[in-house]
């Protein structure tokens, strides 16, 4: 992690350690351009990253992400007017080899400080939670041509940018190594919003970076030395240990200190290796310094470095992007637990329809999930989605685990004379799911302010059945519509009403009601469903082809309900015990929509940019504690209210037909509901009784109710509707 100086705080910057404010902070290596009428590839993770953290949105409240896609949008917007087309370039999963593992482990501690100090109405730097799966769709949207890397994007991108000679578009300081003939646009020095120029003749002004310049001014010195700069000074693969081991003992030139002390060390650096015109005379003296009886090792370390920046002359993405149907990128140089795979997933990933998680999970069996701004003092919000990340896992791994372990038995059966019945005995369970050989997944989440291991067994609600991985895209869509529904808790009965873009925000926001601990109070849910109404009214009269294009009613509500919004720069004051629910609400809507994609989009994919935004929500329901009502709020559009009463309508009658629907079957399939807990329709860890946390003490006033049984919770929503319904 290294500290950005745009945006005054720390960042997920990949790299070479101190080389972007080394290099930012001299001019003479950046030539100044007019850019215009060209292909760029863009750095997509970079890209989200900077829009969201420059632009002062909010982080201590779960994000904005309506502000956040209208920010896309505009970018996207320039790029066209100054006639420039994008390609844009996701990372993907974690590295097969786990080289860089430790480093991620690293930062996501980092992350959980800074979450942590948010909380606390500090300074910090975390990416709310759905911004990745925003921009996705935001880009789907606009048409902007995207692919998704099987694991890190750095070079995939200067390998596609090499092939058409144009710029990357980035704020990553390896591409200061990278030898592009189109050249490196920090994203610090690229003014897209300030386009400029006449009408026929638009461009960004920006700054452009070429390695030959920048070696002009070190005794125009080799070009090919940089990777072994860039390896020995420490990147995200390099070991500190070599690093400050070399620069202990090797004797640079004095340079008089710009700034910072420590640029010195990089300018003395490269002035020590412009003496070598060759990078293996270099290499060997790097040894030599290096020294020790672990030579061999160290040549072998560091040349694996320098390789990881010798770009091909070819880029597959190249093809992929040229393709009116994009085939499959990168087939070559899989990882051996992806080889296997099909083709539907593989495709699906590379268009981003799918998550790195589902990669993460094939090749490594291990997930960092994402550090969300909460009540560090509470369980993780990832426990509240935990039962929808095991029918995750379960679709991926239970199948292949259970054919492992068949054929381990059927090893054993020949080599011990086993009989029929004592294998089918080690083979049976619900549909074949149960195996000798556990299905884990290692999940990496907070507790307390500390990084911890959790191992996780794949686990499929008794009522879901089990799909194969190999064939989900050729499955019947209701059966995917039960597993999804039956891993929520929902009843397929209760989405006819609804809006189709509003089926999957509703259980999503179902299953919260019933897993989230403590329960949601009453005014944080009605907030919850005016925010479903204001995005979904936000998005209609922004549209021409929509009824409620321009309608004043509907405008003048989003109005209302917008002016009740939080400042995202009021630090103190931050409600947490709501910030910690709408924390548990983004984790069971992302893990939702990743059961979604996995399963092959059963319901239809919501807006994502219009489900949530932090500073409205926050001021909601401040503002319906204080006393405002729901309708007061949508006075004015009937068909806001109608919304309203129908995602009401929808939940309530859940919460009540659910247990006799849930029932039928006779007194043992009761029984095994009431034992089932956290892995049946939805259910608390709790049962049916108590919850762990008495009646309602501490946070209780903020956001939460008292943790009494579902059954009473739920008929306390329906005692108020004569409050809530005309």
């Amino acid at each position: 992690m290294q500290f950005c100086f745009t945006c005054k705080h720390f960042c997920c910057i990949m790299g070479v350690h101190g080389l972007t404010s080394y290099v930012e902070g001299n001019r003479q290596f950046f030539t100044d351009m007019r850019f215009r009428d060209c292909r760029l590839v863009i750095d997509g993770c970079s890209l989200y990253f900077q829009l969201y953290f420059n632009s002062g949105l909010d982080q201590a409240r779960g994000g904005d992400y309506d502000i956040f896609a209208v920010l896309v949008q505009q970018f996207f917007a320039a790029l066209s007017e100054c006639k420039v087309q994008p390609f844009v370039v996701l990372d993907g999963g974690m590295d097969q080899t786990d080289k860089k593992f430790k480093t991620l482990l690293e930062r996501t501690q980092s992350k959980i400080r800074a979450a942590h100090a948010l909380s606390r109405g500090s300074h910090g730097s975390v990416l709310p939670l759905l911004t990745h799966e925003v921009f996705i769709q935001v880009l789907s949207e606009l048409g902007v041509p995207l692919v998704q890397c099987i694991s890190e994007a750095d070079f995939e991108i200067a390998s596609l940018a090499k092939q058409w000679g144009c710029p990357v578009l980035t704020n990553d300081s390896d591409f200061y190594i990278f030898d592009l003939r189109g050249g490196y646009l920090p994203f610090s020095f690229f003014q897209w919003n300030n386009v400029s120029g006449r009408a026929t003749e638009r461009y960004i002004p920006a700054r452009q970076f070429i390695v030959n310049r920048f070696c002009s001014h070190f005794n125009h010195m080799n070009k090919q030395l940089l990777p072994l700069f860039a390896v020995v000074t420490g990147n995200d693969y390099t070991p500190d240990k070599i690093t400050d081991t070399f620069f202990r003992r090797v004797e640079l030139e004095r340079v008089p200190v710009r700034r910072k002390s420590g640029f010195n060390r990089i300018e003395g650096f490269l002035l020590w290796l412009s003496q070598f015109t060759s990078p293996v005379d270099a290499l060997e003296e790097v040894l030599e310094i290096l020294g020790g009886q672990h030579k061999g090792n160290l040549r072998m370390q560091l040349s694996a470095g320098i390789q990881d920046y010798q770009l091909p002359r070819t880029s597959i993405l190249a093809q992929y992007f040229s393709s009116a149907q994009p085939a499959l990128p990168n087939t070559q140089g899989l990882p051996a637990a992806l080889i296997s795979q099909p083709e539907w997933l593989l495709k699906a990933f590379a268009s981003g329809n799918l998550p790195s998680l589902v990669l993460d999970v094939l090749v490594h069996q291990k997930v960092l999930l994402i550090v969300q701004v909460e009540n560090s003092h509470q369980l993780s919000s990832h426990i509240t989605s935990l039962s929808i990340r095991k029918t995750i896992y379960s679709l991926l791994l239970l199948e292949k685990t259970r054919q492992d372990s068949q054929r381990q038995q059927n090893v054993t059966q020949r080599g011990r004379g086993r009989g029929r019945g004592d294998l089918n005995r080690q083979s049976q369970g619900m549909g074949g799911q149960q195996c000798d050989t556990p299905c884990v997944v290692d999940e990496y989440d907070r507790q307390d302010l500390n990084l911890k291991k959790n191992t996780v067994e794949a686990h499929l609600p008794n009522s879901v059945p089990q799909l194969n991985l190999t064939t989900i895209d050729k499955a019947p869509a209701q059966v995917r519509l039960q597993v999804l529904l039956g891993t929520l808790g929902m009843l397929d009965h209760i989405l006819p009403p609804l809006p189709p873009h509003f089926c999957l925000p509703v259980c999503v926001t179902y299953f919260w009601m019933n897993n989230s601990k403590p329960k949601p109070s009453q005014p944080l849910l009605q907030a919850m469903l005016l925010g479903l109404v204001y995005g979904d009214l936000s998005w209609r009269t922004a549209h021409p082809d929509d009824p409620l294009y321009s309608s004043k009613s509907a405008s003048s509500v989003c109005q209302r309900l917008s002016v009740l919004r939080v400042n995202p720069g009021q630090r103190r004051g931050l409600d947490l015990g709501v910030a910690h629910l709408l924390s548990q609400w983004q984790s069971c809507m992302l893990a939702g929509l990743y059961l979604n994609q996995l399963l092959c989009f059963p319901l239809p994919e919501p807006r994502y940019a219009w489900l949530f935004s932090g500073t409205l929500l926050h001021g909601l329901e401040a503002a319906i504690r204080g006393g405002h009502q729901p309708e007061s709020l949508l006075a004015g559009d009937t068909d806001a209210w109608q919304l309203y009463s129908i995602l009401l309508k929808a939940i309530t009658s859940t919460a009540v037909s659910a247990t006799p629907r849930m029932s039928r079957g006779g007194g043992q399939r009761k029984a095994q509901q009431r034992g089932r807990g956290n892995e049946g329709r939805g259910r608390t860890s709790g049962g049916r009784g108590r919850g762990h946390g008495g009646r309602g003490r501490g946070n209780r006033s903020r956001g939460m109710m008292p943790a009494d049984s579902d059954f009473d919770y739920r008929f306390a929503l329906l005692n108020c509707e004569d409050v809530w319904w005309p």
